[in-house]
């Protein structure tokens, strides 16, 4: 049965699970900041994360910094909103701001 069951005329009536924001993150093999952000992902829920490895693909690199103008990973996109990095989704995180941002 999916979340939330709910009870109508004494039955029970499947929700859609909620659905989330895409969510996608340019990363690299080796960055200890990617790992931190897609943990912090995954806590509020995230269960897919599309991840565009720059360290494989210059031509990903390329269009990352011209996208968000900057040259440092991880970038986090939710929905078509550019967050920034692992500091700024940790901010967000502790102001309240990213679940919602996620929902």
């Amino acid at each position: 049965m999916r979340w939330p069951p709910v009870r109508d005329n004494f039955r029970f009536v499947e929700l859609p699970a909620p659905t989330m924001n895409a969510v996608k993150m340019y990363t690299t093999q080796v960055c200890p900041f990617c790992q931190r952000a897609k943990a912090l992902l995954k806590q509020r829920g995230v269960e897919r994360i599309e991840e565009i490895r720059i360290d494989l693909d210059a031509a990903a690199r390329e269009h990352m910094m011209q996208v968000t103008g900057r040259r440092t990973v991880p970038q986090i996109f939710i929905g078509d909103q550019h967050v920034g990095g692992c500091d700024d989704l940790i901010a967000l995180d502790r102001q309240g701001r990213l679940l919602p941002l996620l929902a």
